[in-house]
């Protein structure tokens, strides 16, 4: 068999096609520089009502379940009264229901519906030490901006890290491995 250039056509392995698949699935999924970007538009609720404490986590963080168990104990929000208007808890809640990580493993249960106990968040994380979350520079593992500099825009790659403030010799060196 031989193309239109008269050189010979070889079909491409099993593994090629897989392989050609899983490169046009990530390019859709990637920006321009390699990060994962956001998949859905924040609306402006969400924005101004969650994000005024803290980042505007992406829904897709979280399974609709997790997000479901957060919007109806706003008033007890990880130790703080966070209440909204009942039409904003409605809009966000399908909003939230809409986007979030419907993959199936996800849907298993998030320890304390946290997106710093899922197992994506632990596995990405898993060479970071315990106290480099209690840094004054971090406070906490879901300070996401003390360390991913386009966190605020749903970008979390490798690319746009800092070192956060703070570190010791130790940790600088594992940080750079």
């Amino acid at each position: 068999m031989k193309n239109d250039t008269n050189t010979p056509f070889r079909p491409l392995s099993r593994s090629a096609r897989l392989a050609a698949g899983a490169l046009l699935l990530a390019g859709a999924a990637h920006g321009s520089d390699g990060e994962r970007t956001p998949r859905v538009t924040l609306i402006k609720p969400y924005v101004a009502e969650c994000a005024a404490c803290h980042i505007a986590f992406l829904p897709g963080h979280l399974p609709a379940a997790s997000w479901g168990r957060l919007m109806a104990g706003l008033g007890k929000h990880y130790g703080t009264d966070a209440t909204l208007d009942p039409k904003d808890i409605q809009l966000i809640s399908q909003w939230l229901n809409a986007n979030a990580d419907d993959r199936p493993r996800a849907a298993a249960a998030v320890p304390e519906d946290r997106i710093t106990r899922t197992d994506w968040f632990v596995r990405k994380h898993r060479s970071i030490e315990a106290a480099t979350w209690r840094l004054p520079s971090v406070k906490s593992a879901s300070n996401c901006m003390a360390c991913h500099t386009g966190a605020d825009r749903g970008q979390f790659g490798e690319h746009a890290l800092r070192r956060p403030e703070g570190l010791s010799a130790r940790q600088r060196a594992t940080w750079d491995d």
